[in-house]
Formats: structure tokens, sequence, C-alpha cells
């Protein structure tokens, strides 16, 4: 069959037909979901309804499968790559916050791929282009974020997870990254729980900037939202866009199987 792209708005995310996550993947297959991700940032697969072992297979042709430290108790015990998402209560969410996966870290993951298995009425996911966040910024603003670094602190994610606070991971990565495959520059921002400053700034100073540079990044032309279905299988690209877990579905059943890829360290 041949592979069909499809944007699903005119800023972030497409979907992909004509493709079985299930078989192998030819060189020639692998080349246009590959340049359809780098273009589309965020892609969608209908359908797909993937075992763990099937959402390895097909995910690894992108990259080596990386567990962050603080989600390691969500592991899958026959598949330890997997991470199982499961209910929680809506007070210990901390996804529910515009943000990149593990920028606590020395090196976040590149690529994040859900596959739904349970999915209740809501529970959809948004996400946000970062180069376009970037690109709509004046020359002047552009000019004066180069060289700004942010202190990241996983302060939602060790909450949900019950760490100490004396615990929680930090990084300190540059506010405008690179992407080391398409040489585009994105913002590299997040929510304010999550974001403690800008390295060599008062907080007075970086606040008002972090929050405007945080609601300029989500606004509605700038994002694709996700309604799941049984058998979604999804992928984004964790170096450009910011991505936000909506909780409006009470305590009603949500399992998504997830599986994130080492990256590089943000320059």
């Amino acid at each position: 069959m041949t592979i069909r792209i499809t944007p699903l708005t005119g800023s972030i995310g497409a979907s992909v037909e004509g493709v079985s996550l299930s078989e192998p993947l030819t060189d020639e297959r692998f080349e246009q979901l590959s340049k359809a991700f780098l273009q589309h940032c965020v892609l969608v697969f209908r359908e797909q309804p993937l075992k763990p072992a099937a959402q390895l297979d097909f995910i690894r042709h992108w990259g080596e499968p990386v567990v962050p430290a603080l989600l390691s108790k969500l592991r899958l015990d026959e598949y330890p790559e997997v991470v199982q998402i499961r209910t929680a209560p809506k007070e210990l969410i901390s996804t529910e916050a515009w943000h990149y996966d593990a920028p606590h870290t020395p090196v976040p993951p590149k690529i994040t791929m859900l596959s739904a298995q349970v999915v209740p009425v809501g529970g959809d996911t948004m996400w946000c282009n970062q180069y376009l966040a970037y690109d709509r910024l004046t020359p002047v603003m552009q000019r004066m974020l180069q060289g700004l670094r942010v202190h990241f602190r996983a302060v939602r994610l060790a909450r949900s997870q019950g760490v100490c606070e004396s615990d929680v991971p930090s990084a300190v990565h540059p506010m405008v990254r690179t992407h080391p495959e398409t040489g585009r520059k994105a913002l590299y921002i997040g929510h304010p729980d999550n974001v403690m400053g800008i390295e060599g700034m008062t907080e007075a100073e970086a606040r008002p900037l972090l929050n405007f540079l945080y609601e300029h990044s989500t606004l509605p032309d700038n994002i694709y939202r996700h309604m799941w279905r049984v058998g979604d299988a999804l992928m984004w690209d964790n170096r450009c866009t910011m991505h936000y877990a909506v909780h409006d579905y009470g305590n009603h059943e949500r399992l998504l199987n997830r599986v994130t890829l080492k990256g590089e360290v943000p320059a």
C-alpha cells in the first residue's frame, strides 16, 4: 500500500495511512515516515492495536529506548523499556500543563511514542509547535534570547511520584535549542512549576519573560488536539514540541503504553 500523509492542522501534526506498524518496516517506508515526522513533528496512526513488542520493534527504527528515572516504577515487567501510563487522581497528575518530556535531565529523550490500550470519554492530549513559537518572535526578541539558559526542575512529576523535595532532579539547558537533524531553532521552556528561572537573572527579571514565552507558545493556532481512540499510536518529536494531557475523565480507566528514545544534549 502507498503511505498517505495528511496534515492535521496548519501548524503541527499529520495522520498516516497505508502502513501497518505490526509488520516489518522497509528502509523505503522508514525514509518516508522519517521525512514526514521531521516536517510535521507529530504523527498519528489510527487503528494500530499494538502489543508492547510490536511498539518497541517499530520505534527502535528511530533510536534507543530509555526510561526516565522518575518513571521507572511504571515499567512493564515483561518489557522494562515500556512505561504504562494509568489513570491517577487529577491532583497527582503532572502532565496537565504544557511541558517537554524530562527537560530536568542532562540528556532529555528525543522522541516519545504512545499506544492507546484503554480510552475513556475525554483524556485528550495537545501538542504545540516550538519551531513556530520561536519563528513568530520578532528578530529583536530572538536575538535577546540567544545564549540564555533555563533551569528546569521536575517539581510536578516528583510530586506525582511521591519523591522528596530534596531529591527532585534538575538541569540547565539553552532557552533556544537547535534541532540536530533539521537545524531549525525551537523555544525550550515549560510550565512555571517546572522552570525555576533563567541562569544569571533574578526571579523578578526572569519570570515575566518566561510567562510571556509560555503563553506565546501555546496560542490556539499553534496547537493540535488529539482525541484518543483505542488502537491509536502516536509519536512526537520531544526536541521541538511541548504537550499537555487533559484530565477531564474523572476516575474512568485510561491506559497508554509509552516508549521514549534516548536523545542528545540540547544545544
